[in-house]
């Protein structure tokens, strides 16, 4: 198989790999889904003939994003997407809790919605400063 790309386009394709094996990986421990780790390393192996030489190295025999890599800002857009995705799935959460759980139907979606932007407005405007546990101060 060949991929014509730019080298451009080739560094997006880097991001991307690294991104999404972040999300499989990243959580795993020893668990790792193997196969994702090895088209990564493939891939970032192919940055020495594309001229990024900077951005692989050697861990344990095997190609790995390199330092410059990982601390280039990919993690900051990895981290801007999973408060994006807190939030969102947080909001969805206490909507749906406010309803008593009932399942979405045509009837209660825009109630649904409704309720999401609320508390989306609210965690933008003050984050989780609000949010209390009752429970918690509890002895």
């Amino acid at each position: 198989m060949q991929i014509d790309l730019t080298k451009k386009e080739f560094r997006r394709l880097l991001d991307m790999v690294y991104i999404g094996n972040w999300i499989l990986n990243s959580t795993r421990g020893d668990d790792r889904f193997a196969d994702y780790d090895d088209v990564e390393s493939k891939l970032f192996a192919l940055c020495r003939e594309a001229g990024m030489p900077t951005l692989v190295e050697k861990w344990e025999g095997a190609d790995v994003p390199s330092r410059a890599f990982t601390d280039g800002g990919i993690h900051e857009a990895i981290v801007d997407y999973e408060d994006t995705v807190f939030y969102e799935i947080l909001a969805e959460e206490l909507a749906r809790r406010d309803m008593d759980y009932q399942p979405v139907s045509k009837d209660n979606y825009d109630e649904l919605v409704s309720r999401m932007d609320d508390y989306i407005a609210e965690f933008e405007a003050h984050g989780t400063d609000n949010i209390l546990i009752s429970t918690m101060d509890d002895p």
